[in-house]
């Protein structure tokens, strides 16, 4: 199965999480942890660091002193723009531990989620933190069907979600399930295995599924809270703080189990495994050294914590 924004098969509870969503449409780009002005622009020349992973680094990360990522941010509580239009989140935050890592700063980048693995197989990006599941499609670069749309990527996993229902506060459809959404409309972010979920589910249905899709999940929440849709199906963190922030909490609530669980993957091109082996080694030191499960304490979503790092293990 294509992963969610995935984004969660194994049932969790967990907590939600605290904070106020601010989401801009502007596209910002902004550099995650310190960063020196020639850093933040990734200045020409070599760099050169004490950092313990540095070395691990291929050379024209080196020499641009940056690592560009890709990412679609606008997914509270993983990546989003706060109060300050700054971006914050649980992949900035983990990609500011491993600049301490790597000694160059990991620089966040808008674009749009079913984007991201073609921008960076284009060169836009080095690297995509974007919430997204680690499948073998997109390992493969086979669409949901099978077919071949792309170079593929390879996969960092650090992280466990899976996806949940949520609908309006009162569950005024009494949704419990997938089952439920027969005959329904259902809002959620495109090229998303969440939508890959509804488009499954709806095949079971007696009556189909309206499947209402858009580019930016606030714009499928926003058809929930005004009725246009019974239901979203998101990413478990995303739904719980969702549920948890918006309106007070008086806007939405999330039902039922999670469903297929899967791993987020931070995506690197499969011809630049130097890259992908550093990136690696560093999520591995920081589940080592403690930083990683501080980060998802921070966050309260210490449920999807992996005890190891891995490459590919979507399925």
């Amino acid at each position: 199965m294509t992963p969610r924004r995935t984004r969660g098969t194994t049932v969790r509870h967990w907590p939600v999480m605290a904070g106020a969503l601010a989401v801009t449409g502007a596209l910002l780009l902004t550099g995650c942890g310190d960063q020196t002005d020639d850093a933040g622009k990734g200045g020409k020349g070599k760099v050169s660091s004490d950092a313990p992973l540095f070395d691990k680094l291929p050379d024209d990360i080196k020499e641009a002193g940056v690592i560009k990522v890709g990412s679609d941010i606008a997914y509270a509580p993983v990546e989003f723009y706060d109060e300050n239009d700054k971006i914050a989140g649980i992949d900035p935050d983990i990609a500011k531990a491993l600049e301490k890592q790597l000694g160059v700063p990991l620089k966040f980048e808008e674009g749009t989620f079913d984007g991201l693995v073609t921008g960076m197989n284009s060169g836009r990006y080095d690297i995509v933190m974007s919430a997204m599941t680690d499948t073998k499609n997109r390992q493969e670069g086979l669409d949901d069907n099978g077919e071949k749309v792309g170079a593929g990527a390879d996969f960092v996993d650090y992280f466990r979600a899976g996806s949940s229902i949520l609908v309006k506060k009162g569950n005024p459809h009494n949704i419990r399930g997938l089952e439920d959404l027969c005959g329904k409309t259902v809002a959620l972010q495109r090229g998303t295995a969440n939508q890959q979920l509804a488009e499954e589910q709806s095949k079971k249905c007696d009556k189909p599924i309206e499947i209402l899709d858009f580019e930016k999940d606030p714009e499928a929440l926003l058809q929930v809270k005004q009725g246009r849709a019974v239901a979203d199906i998101n990413d478990y963190p995303v739904a719980a703080y969702n549920a948890k922030t918006s309106g007070g909490g008086k806007d939405f609530e999330v039902v039922g189990d999670q469903i297929d669980a899967a791993p987020y993957g931070i995506a690197i091109a499969k011809n630049n495994t130097e890259l992908r082996d550093a990136i690696l080694a560093a999520v591995n030191a920081i589940i080592e050294n403690g930083e990683y499960q501080k980060i998802l304490e921070k966050w309260e979503v210490t449920h999807g914590a992996v005890d190891k790092a891995t490459i590919n293990g979507g399925r």
